[in-house]
């Protein structure tokens, strides 16, 4: 049997019934999602084992998701070129061995090089994900289907720190690094054998789009998170945080000027913004990346300074928000198809503001753990709405040739998000506790015996709480984007044909 006829044979396998491919492209997806969220609970640990402080164990995260949103627009298109299956598989590989890289690491500047390669690992699966999702399934069930997917990176965002904190208990902070390999290699076999080999396209690759994207997102970021750090100032010589800022913030405005007149093939091509649902869940999308990117910080440092909470216990006030999710997933998957999707993600994101909201009155230091569990459950339940929808939402209308490259603007717009949320609180959470009057360094304030001193609970608890109103402050642009969302076309569709014939 030639290698064209198997694939042509694993393309109608994957047509008539496509959800065993799903599944395995979900437990690729989940496990670097994981990798977003996993070491916030894990920052007390780090700092005391590798020396570090806040801002570097920040850096942790910031790394891998700048090299993560950084290659993602052009892997989308890579994945278009080469095949969406071998840019998974290859990505895949990379990630796996990223992560046995950052168990084995003894400093926190390694740590941070080896989150690099795993952010680059994902880039290259994640847009390979919704555009395989978007071609196998037909249009009336691809709410289903990117309810799933979408829920996949709901749950993921929640089981993260929770995972991270029985890992972190357990067996060290290395492992949430290192469970990644077993669950890397299973995925890698199952999207092997599952997902099927599909249709390439020629494409063009915008090397400039990706210089200048790139180049302008690291500087900027790194302005923003380091510039407390620098009193916003000279960093060295004559670079300081505000040329930074300003250099990053000038290279985006060119990236975006260079995609408005390339006339080959941009990096990011602007028709796909003249679908109104796109550009607005692209928006929303931003938003919501910031906001659980940004959440997890204050929160894991209140449980586990202000409460004492071992690392496990600090993540368990998750799993309202877990469960909440998980329980909804498939009633919301199924409402996807059906009803109007400004419906479901206005509710969500308001239920995911008023969460916040409400986290952040009782973030106290003798507040009973029901009133932290409480607010976690509705984080869950508006999350659900949120992040399933506005995935099937995003790429619905677009045509079949453009998947590639409008899942990877997707991501990239969600990862972005994400970049600017990290480094956002890591600036915000030192700001707070300055306002607060506390000059906080973790290991000397107690953090390695897992509490603070009696006096400075109060202050830090609200300096933490200061710090979650941000996410909810973000989130208001989410919410406003889902209130003009359009009508999805195969619903719209499916309402005119009955108006046709009885007008006949």
């Amino acid at each position: 049997m030639t290698q064209t006829t198997q694939h042509v044979q694993a393309r109608t396998a994957a047509h008539d019934n496509p959800w065993p491919a799903l599944f395995a492209l979900c437990l690729g997806f989940f496990m670097i999602l994981v990798d977003m969220t996993i070491v916030s609970v894990a920052t007390p640990a780090l700092i005391e084992n590798l020396q570090a402080d806040v801002n570097d164990v920040v850096w942790v995260t910031s790394a891998y998701l700048l090299a993560y949103a950084g290659p993602v627009l052009i892997t989308g298109r890579l994945g278009d070129r080469f095949g969406q299956k071998r840019l998974y598989l290859v990505g895949l590989a990379v990630f796996t061995l990223s992560s046995l890289w950052c168990g084995l690491t003894g400093s926190v500047g390694m740590l941070i090089l080896a989150r690099v390669f795993q952010g680059l690992g994902a880039a290259m699966m994640t847009p390979q994900t919704m555009a395989i999702i978007t071609r196998i399934f037909p249009a009336d069930s691809r709410g289903r289907a990117m309810s799933l997917w979408g829920a996949t990176a709901g749950v993921a965002t929640l089981v993260g720190p929770l995972l991270g904190g029985v890992l972190v208990d357990a067996l060290g902070w290395e492992w949430i690094f290192f469970i990644n390999v077993p669950v890397g290699v299973l995925g890698f076999v199952l999207a092997w054998r599952l997902v099927p080999h599909l249709e390439t396209h020629p494409h063009k690759f915008d090397w400039l789009g990706v210089a200048l994207s790139g180049i302008g997102m690291v500087a900027l970021v790194f302005g923003i998170q380091e510039g407390h750090q620098y009193d916003w100032s000279t960093i060295t010589g004559w670079i300081s945080v505000p040329l930074l800022i300003g250099l990053g913030l000038v290279l985006l405005i060119a990236f975006v000027i260079w995609q408005r007149f390339n006339r080959n093939e941009p990096l990011v091509p602007l028709s796909l913004f003249r679908d109104r649902n796109f550009s607005l869940a692209n928006l929303a999308i931003s938003s919501m990346g910031c906001a659980v990117t940004a959440l997890g910080f204050p929160l894991m440092l209140y449980a586990q300074l202000v409460r004492g909470l071992s690392p496990t216990k600090a993540a368990l006030l998750m799993v309202p928000m877990a469960i909440m999710s998980i329980v909804l997933a498939p009633g919301v998957g199924k409402l996807t198809d059906r009803v109007h999707p400004r419906l479901l993600t206005v509710f969500g994101f308001a239920a995911v503001i008023a969460s916040l909201l409400w986290l952040a009155a009782v973030m106290t230091p003798d507040s009973a753990t029901w009133e932290i569990l409480l607010p976690m459950a509705l984080l869950g339940t508006g999350s659900a709405f949120v992040w399933a929808p506005t995935s099937a939402t995003a790429n619905r209308n677009l045509p079949m040739h453009q998947a590639g490259a409008g899942a990877g603007v997707y991501n990239a717009t969600r990862q972005v998000g994400a970049v600017l949320g990290s480094a956002a609180i890591a600036v915000l959470i030192d700001s707070r506790l300055a306002a607060n009057g506390l000059d906080f360094s973790p290991s000397e304030a107690g953090a390695a015996a897992g509490g603070l001193p009696a006096a400075v609970l109060d202050p830090f608890s609200k300096a933490m709480a200061e710090a979650t109103l941000l996410p909810a402050l973000v989130l208001v642009v989410g919410l406003v984007a889902s209130m003009f969302y359009e009508q999805a076309r195969h619903l719209a569709a499916a309402e005119a044909t009955p108006a046709a014939a009885t007008a006949d």
